[in-house]
């Protein structure tokens, strides 16, 4: 039934207004509501307020805790003056002077002194104003020159490289588009007939490396290949009697099985991996096998490795290597491996595959490669010129004419660093090198007889352009220019070079690992924060330094071994014969355990570390930006903060592995 709205002779509102709540008759009540709705808003802002308050003071606590806590336990043995060096130096005399910078500015800054129109002389008032005074004057005539200058030629280098990252990004895209990769005859391998399959050696080159060698030679006896066309070499470089015991007993085991594998151990260990492999070159035997396949101690290839490796070399007698691409078991452990994950990814999918198909060359990796024996004779063989050895043979190999190919679809399985001071010591290996072979072969290369094209490429593009430039304006432009334009601001740096550039050209390094898209920021971070490592090793490699002959090898955890046991184990499943192959080997592998853990000796406890150089850059960046805070500069101002926070977090080895 309709409700009732009689109408009142007296007023002109219904029944149904009068007993409205919300009727414009009831004003009084309508603010009481408004006051009482405001006050509940402002209550629940508080207390969002006090929240955030809450939840950034304890994070704040944490984090002092924690820096507190790692200086007090930080093992900091590996970094002494010797480590540290002229730049160590050269960044505390820079930070010194930003800090007092930025006192004198802070001072001008709340003294309201003009800082855009000059002062007049009868305006100054005491000392320290006609000392800042004077400094604007000089600051502006002779400083702001030169420091833009050196900052115009650091962003050409800048765009050079990002243009010949885009070139390579162009060249991967199209090789996708096309669907373009190396491919071999059907008929490479007559499998009904094992004779003609050609000889293979392959050698595991190996120093002290206690948590994987096992795996790494169980991996290499799997290899699906004819038994007596095949030759595994184990060149063992431990300076452990127990390790080398061990390692022995191993190769013994699978040698009881049937495998032909061989047991090698120098006894003058001199030239480091490139002593170790020449020696073994040097066998007798040696001459009878035309491929040699080098698996580094933490590689672990699939049985069918050589199957879809040595075909490539039918039918093409200037081919010399065969490179497969990287994969990685331990990719998502940490934030360091992510990032790890995120250059080697693009190293491999764009950088080798782009050089590998349009030029036929590119650097050796060292590992999870097959060479042709006559190539590597013919160039030279292995030199311990360097530290370097894979790139040194695969640049002497061009120089002679050889050609390379690089399977991307051809995955070894490794592992990637843990820890920050394993990927460090890494990395300043990885950039000395170069620079020492450049100065070394920089004479060849220019007498030599390939073509003008080749030898720019060589020179400029290979050596110069990504083993020297890359580093060089990565550390100078962001590390040193940037914060210095800040004490400086006739020359800053426009938005375009701190910002849209660096972070278009991260996209494009992540596009080969989608995935990490969301690291995208930290990875810029983390790509300048390494420049100081990138930038000492370097120079220590281009000027003969006492660094640049340092060779530490990697620290591997044998997290790579679980999962290849794992899938060994399927595989062996499907026979009995096998199985029981496999039986025997875990029990073997046992046994060896045990005496490995009767004969252990204890070893140093194991800390994080603290990294000088970077908490000063730290430091620096934080200064800079406290300064650019002053002038209200914006995007100057987060990318100095976050960049110094990076550098706290790298100086302070929070980041990768941490031991308790």
């Amino acid at each position: 039934m309709a409700p009732n709205t009689e109408k009142s002779n007296n007023n002109d509102f219904t029944l149904l207004q009068v007993h409205d709540s919300d009727s414009p008759m009831f004003p009084e009540k309508q603010k009481a509501t408004s006051r009482k709705q405001f006050t509940w808003f402002l209550l629940l802002k508080l207390h969002r307020v006090l929240t955030c308050l809450s939840w950034l003071t304890n994070c704040l606590k944490a984090t002092f805790a924690l820096v507190k806590k790692r200086v007090s336990l930080a093992d900091m043995s590996d970094e002494g003056p010797k480590s540290r060096g002229k730049l160590y130096r050269f960044i505390k005399i820079f930070l010194a002077l930003s800090i007092g910078g930025l006192a004198i500015e802070i001072i001008a800054h709340f003294n309201k002194w003009n800082l855009h129109n000059m002062i007049q002389p009868w305006e100054v008032q005491g000392l320290l104003q006609w000392c800042y005074v004077a400094w604007l004057s000089f600051r502006e005539d002779y400083v702001a020159p030169l420091v833009l200058m050196v900052s115009k030629f650091c962003i050409v280098l800048f765009l050079i490289q990002s243009l010949d990252r885009l070139v390579l990004c162009l060249g991967c895209f199209w090789i996708k588009y096309k669907k373009l990769k190396p491919t071999f005859e059907a008929d490479a391998c007559d499998v009904e007939d094992p004779s003609n399959f050609p000889m293979v050696l392959v050698q595991i080159p190996m120093c002290n490396e206690r948590e994987v060698y096992s795996q790494s030679i169980g991996a290499a006896a799997q290899l699906d290949w004819p038994k007596d066309r095949i030759l595994i070499q184990v060149l063992d470089d431990s300076d452990d009697g127990n390790l080398q015991l061990l390692i022995k007993e191993e190769v013994a085991s699978w040698k009881e099985k049937g495998v032909n594998i061989v047991y090698r151990h120098r006894l003058i260990r001199t030239g480091y991996k490139a002593g170790n492999l020449k020696s073994a070159m040097s066998c007798d035997y040696v001459k009878d096998y035309e491929f040699v396949a080098i698996l580094d101690a933490d590689f672990q290839p699939n049985p069918d490795f050589l199957k879809l490796t040595i075909p490539h070399f039918k039918g093409k007698p200037d081919l010399g290597l065969v490179q497969a691409r990287w994969s990685f078991v331990n990719k998502d452990e940490n934030l360091l491996t992510r990032l790890q994950n995120i250059n080697l990814c693009f190293h491999f999918e764009v950088e080798q595959q782009v050089n590998g198909y349009f030029l036929n060359f590119f650097g050796f990796n060292g590992t999870a490669g097959v060479w042709r024996i006559k190539a590597l004779e013919e160039s030279g063989g292995w030199l311990e010129r360097t530290t370097v050895e894979d790139m040194d043979i695969a640049v002497r190999a061009h120089l002679n004419g050889w050609k390379f190919i690089f399977l991307n679809d051809v995955k070894v399985l490794c592992e990637l660093p843990e820890s920050y001071e394993a990927y460090k010591k890494q990395q300043h290996r990885w950039h000395s090198g170069p620079m020492q072979l450049f100065r070394l072969c920089l004479p060849a290369i220019l007498t030599s007889k390939i073509s003008v094209w080749k030898k720019t490429n060589l020179i400029f593009l290979f050596f110069l352009l990504r083993k020297l430039i890359l580093p060089f304006y990565s550390f100078t432009l962001f590390c040193i220019i940037l914060p210095l334009t800040m004490f400086i601001p006739e020359s800053e740096l426009p938005l375009w070079v701190i910002c849209y550039v660096p972070i278009i050209m991260s996209f494009l390094n992540i596009l080969p690992s989608p995935k990490s898209i969301p690291f995208l920021v930290p990875y810029l971070l983390f790509e300048n924060t390494m420049s100081v490592t990138k930038f000492n090793a370097m120079i220590s490699g281009l000027f003969q330094l006492g660094s640049a002959y340092e060779w530490v090898v990697t620290k591997k955890t044998g997290r790579s071994s679980e999962s290849d046991l794992l899938a060994l184990a399927e595989r062996e499943s499907k026979s009995s014969n096998e199985e029981k192959i496999l039986r025997r080997h875990s029990e073997s592998g046992l046994e060896l355990l045990g005496k490995l853990k009767q004969s252990e000796v204890p070893s140093k406890k194991k800390r994080n570390m603290l990294y000088r150089k970077e908490l000063a850059l730290a430091l620096l960046l934080l200064t800079a930006s406290a300064r650019s805070l002053l002038s209200a500069h914006g995007v100057h101002f987060y990318f100095l903060l976050f960049q110094g926070l990076s550098f706290l977090i790298m100086g302070l080895d929070l980041i990768g592995e941490q031991v308790s």
